[in-house]
């Protein structure tokens, strides 16, 4: 029993990280420069297509095309960031709603059209399959990969936005738009850098995804849920209560379905409602 509790919470943790990086960019993008972007998970999907597409066509291993994801995701968000999103930073809350949530129609219909409306499979190294034996409990090798990255990607951020100049500057910027623009930074490439960043790992974590849950053309409406859920619960703008905002939902998500079915899927909206109800700006909310 106690080994089969062990698993459960390790498979938790490790569906907690996935929801991490997909939601942490939302969390820094939201928090930060206070953009309501519900089209976060379509640069996921982006991210995850263009991995697939990479290993299809391209033949490139699973790794390889990582960075890509990365890379594809946030490159597209600086264009959108330039053209569109720049444009509804003064707005009303309620028009970036409908216009990123607009967003997500669209990414799914040329989803559809592009790839079809099929999941996408895809062939890991023979190093990530299967499971690896610890303290006499087998353990996925995926999800130990999944939460290795994870962690890798929580420490930079951390050092990123706390112990660096960009980080001051990011920060700075957000305080006082004005004096920030006074003092010589340039705010604009600012946003533009950490808007960057937070679509870049959605696109990183939507190609880590497809192992774990799959990918088709639904996946931007899908895990949009649960990344606000991530994001209300963390706290805007804080890296560390997203990653602990993800790993109790990770785990509540997987521990419900295993050990009560019946309620598994509600299970975390009950957590979410309890956390909120204590600490409205979440657990690590600043604002």
């Amino acid at each position: 029993m106690i080994g089969q509790i062990a698993i459960v919470l390790f498979d938790g943790f490790a569906f907690g990280m996935l929801l991490f990086v997909l939601s942490v960019g939302l969390s820094v993008t939201l928090g930060l420069m206070n953009f309501i972007n519900l089209a976060h998970c379509a640069f996921g999907m982006l991210g995850g297509y263009v991995a697939v597409t990479a290993m299809r066509q391209l033949g490139l291993p699973f790794v390889a095309s990582l960075p890509l994801a990365f890379l594809a995701a946030a490159a597209v968000s600086v264009i959108f960031e330039r053209t569109l999103f720049r444009r509804l930073y003064q707005a009303g809350e309620l028009n970036q709603v409908l216009f990123t949530i607009g967003l997500v129609f669209v990414a799914a219909a040329t989803a559809t059209y592009l790839f079809g409306t099929g999941q996408q499979p895809i062939q890991l190294p023979s190093w990530l399959r299967g499971s690896v034996e610890i303290a006499g409990m087998r353990l996925g090798a995926y999800r130990m990969f999944l939460v290795a990255v994870a962690l890798a990607i929580t420490a930079l951020l951390v050092f990123g936005l706390e112990r660096t100049r960009f980080g001051a500057q990011v920060r700075a910027a957000v305080d006082n738009q004005r004096v920030a623009q006074g003092l010589g930074l340039d705010v604009d490439r600012i946003f533009a850098v950490t808007f960057a960043v937070g679509s870049g790992l959605a696109g990183l974590g939507g190609a880590l995804a497809i192992e774990i849950v799959g990918l088709d053309p639904s996946f931007g409406f899908h895990f949009l849920v649960y990344v606000l859920i991530v994001v209300s619960v963390g706290g805007l703008g804080s890296v560390a209560g997203s990653f602990l905002g993800a790993t109790l939902l990770g785990i509540g998500d997987v521990a419900g379905k295993y050990f009560v079915p019946e309620i598994g899927s509600f299970l975390i909206y009950l957590i979410m409602v309890a956390i909120l109800f204590m600490r409205p700006l979440g657990l690590l909310g600043r604002r």
